[in-house]
């Protein structure tokens, strides 16, 4: 979770004592990113210097990771991994336009998220790509030269795919311990949605506050104009691309969890988590690997194997109770009949009204 320090601290001392329910929270604070940033809120490192500042300057405001994101140059981007070393701190996020996911793994980046780079890296054009991605627009191109551009662009992408480079690229990570953190709401549901996948009418929506939706719906309009069914064809080759990446990565060793960057468009809090759990399946895990990727991996992840992420006598009790086996179905994991936060149990009546309170509160806001 990334955001303003104070703020967080504030609300895992609230959740922590007992004054606010929520959930455990592990926070990287603002980003780290380029000029200009691609989110707020970043601390915008352009060299080595301020790299070396911004990563001091967080981990003694008491993050837990730092988070770098799209558009750092390689030199801040190197630091930044010299430094959290240095500092014995993980980095983790993106993995920046102007570097490789290979250069990324071997520098220690100790998680990538939404495979930033990955596709791109199994590719017989990787650097050519990347290249064309980092020039800058050509001046005077309107939209439809854009969206051409993008369009040859993914189609060179999924025609250089080398399964040689892949096993290469996934034994990398595996080998560096660099965990995937695929996001698969946020790619299937918003980064290529197509046609079929538009839900516009989802009931969830009545949890979303007015304001939001209206960024969503306005998103998804975008996100769906001026395009062919030959540009869904190819936004359907890359989903499939991207769960074949996950289900290879998995084979070969590599450590996933799930994830699911709420509240981009389409990714309902809370919600977005089952979704991922069902596409992780989709990409040929067993249900008990996408489960897994939701408990223990991240346990063992943040060093907290000792104390959760299994159901084992003497840990901390948080768990889920179901009315179906999810190993039967993933989707059993949305038949929720109560949920025991830290040893206090909510059943299905009070996880009810707290829905409704979340209803409430999108309607007025």
């Amino acid at each position: 979770m990334g955001g303003r320090v104070d703020l967080l601290k504030q609300l895992r001392h609230e959740i922590d004592s007992g004054e606010r329910l929520g959930p455990q929270l592990f926070f990287t604070g603002p980003y780290l990113d380029g000029n200009p940033a691609s989110f707020q809120p970043s601390i915008v490192v352009q060299n080595a210097t301020e790299a070396q500042n911004a990563v001091r300057q967080l981990k003694s405001e008491g993050v837990d990771f730092i988070k770098v994101q799209s558009r750092l140059q390689p030199q801040a981007y190197f630091a930044i991994a010299q430094e959290a070393q240095k500092d014995d701190i993980r980095f983790v996020g993106h993995v920046p336009d102007s570097v490789t996911a290979a250069q990324a793994s071997e520098a220690g980046q100790a998680s990538i998220e939404h495979l930033t780079g990955v596709l791109l890296g199994c590719s017989t054009k990787e650097e050519e790509l990347r290249q064309r991605r980092l020039k800058a627009l050509p001046r005077g191109e309107n939209f439809s030269q854009s969206l051409e551009r993008d369009r040859v662009w993914n189609r060179d992408l999924l025609a250089s795919y080398s399964a040689g480079k892949a096993d290469r690229l996934f034994r990398k990570f595996a080998a560096n311990h660099t965990w995937q953190i695929p996001t698969l709401p946020l790619l299937i549901d918003l980064a290529y949605l197509t046609a079929e996948s538009d839900r516009p009418n989802d009931p969830r929506m009545k949890y979303i506050p007015t304001d939001l939706r209206h960024n969503w719906e306005l998103g998804r309009r975008e996100g769906l104009s001026d395009q062919t069914e030959a540009d869904f064809l190819i936004r359907r080759k890359l989903i499939q691309s991207s769960l074949a990446a996950v289900k290879e990565m998995r084979q070969l060793g590599v450590k996933l969890m799930t994830g699911t960057d709420s509240t981009a468009p389409n990714v309902f809090p809370g919600f977005g988590l089952h979704e991922d759990l069902f596409y992780m399946v989709q990409a040929r895990l067993t249900p008990t690997q996408a489960l897994q990727a939701a408990t223990s991996n991240p346990a063992e992840f943040l060093g907290r194997s000792a104390e959760q992420g299994t159901i084992t006598p003497g840990k901390r009790a948080d768990l889920v109770l179901l009315d179906a086996n999810p190993l039967d179905d993933i989707r059993s994991t949305e038949k929720i009949h109560a949920v025991i936060l830290n040893g206090k149990v909510l059943d299905r009546g009070e996880l009810d009204a707290l829905l409704l309170k979340a209803e409430h509160f999108a309607a007025a806001h």
